[in-house]
């Protein structure tokens, strides 16, 4: 399986409600449920005008049958290639 970035267009996502963060959470799982196959959303960003979602699947064509089924846009998929945080930082010797 691999992790994918998706970067969603969405004016005014940083004003959501609760409410409606939620109704966009049960939308998600409900359509990977529909999936019927081994997919992950791991957690989404809300920003501004724009939400950042990452996701593990076997493939591309899998996020976007989840986007399909959820009505979401997709405006750019990302493969994610490596993974750094501070604990990557060379230690001083």
């Amino acid at each position: 399986m691999k992790k994918f970035v998706i970067e969603r267009n969405f004016p005014g996502a940083g004003n959501l409600t609760k409410e409606e963060l939620q109704e966009i959470s049960n939308t998600s799982c409900e359509a990977i449920q529909l999936l019927n196959k081994p997919y992950h959303w791991v957690h989404s960003y809300i920003c501004d005008d724009k939400i950042y979602c990452v996701h593990i699947a076997e493939n591309e064509e899998l996020l976007r049958q989840h986007a399909k089924l959820g009505k979401f846009s997709i405006n750019t998929i990302s493969e994610v290639k490596s993974i750094i945080d501070p604990s990557t930082a060379r230690t001083p010797t």
